[in-house]
């Protein structure tokens, strides 16, 4: 597996090798020994997917509070996404800040995020299908969000002839500028 570590700190791409032959191919999507040496020492405890019909629809951007905050790992498993992360620790140096992978079935690669993001993505074919691993239960009670097309953000989200599909939910989410504080930086080692 290859692990690369993005400009936001914390937030990692992953790279499962692919051995193929004539039959297609073989792949460890997960390690749990190798992501804790190189990503994280967590521990998922949930696992969910979801689909997506239309090519724009928009999920996110979602966190969870505390004690139920999350870190994911995200993959797609059919299709294509624009999968986003959103740095919202108060006194992070990258505050505000945000970075995106595109995510297909065909690269496998995947995304690590860690709790104190904000989350979604952006579908970039019919029919896609994500799968990922969450370090926390979901909780109603503590899910919350961020606008997905903040212009204090200003993600570049690719275009999808000006379609955008969204739940009612994601409509009304609040602008970072509204956000109350929910996490606190720590950088590495404090």
């Amino acid at each position: 597996m290859k692990f690369e570590k993005l400009p936001i700190a914390d937030v990692v791409r992953i790279t499962p090798l692919r051995r193929q032959d004539n039959r297609g191919y073989f792949s460890e999507v997960f390690r749990d020994d190798l992501f804790r040496e190189h990503v994280a020492d967590v521990s998922f405890l949930q696992e969910n997917q979801s689909l997506s019909l239309e090519v724009g629809t928009v999920r996110g951007l979602h966190f969870q509070l505390e004690p139920f905050a999350q870190g994911k790992l995200v993959r797609c498993i059919a299709g294509a996404i624009y999968d986003v992360a959103v740095d919202i620790r108060q006194g992070s140096p990258t505050f505000g800040q945000w970075v995106g992978a595109e995510l297909s079935g065909e690269n496998g690669e995947q995304l690590w995020i860690p709790p104190g993001f904000a989350h979604g993505f952006k579908t970039l074919r019919p029919s896609t299908l994500i799968h990922y691993k969450v370090t926390a239960l979901y909780s109603a009670a503590h899910d919350r969000g961020l606008r997905w097309d903040d212009p204090a953000i200003g993600i570049a989200w690719p275009d999808s002839s000006g379609q955008v599909v969204l739940s009612e939910k994601d409509r009304v989410q609040p602008l970072l500028a509204d956000l109350p504080s929910s996490f606190v930086y720590q950088a590495s080692g404090s």
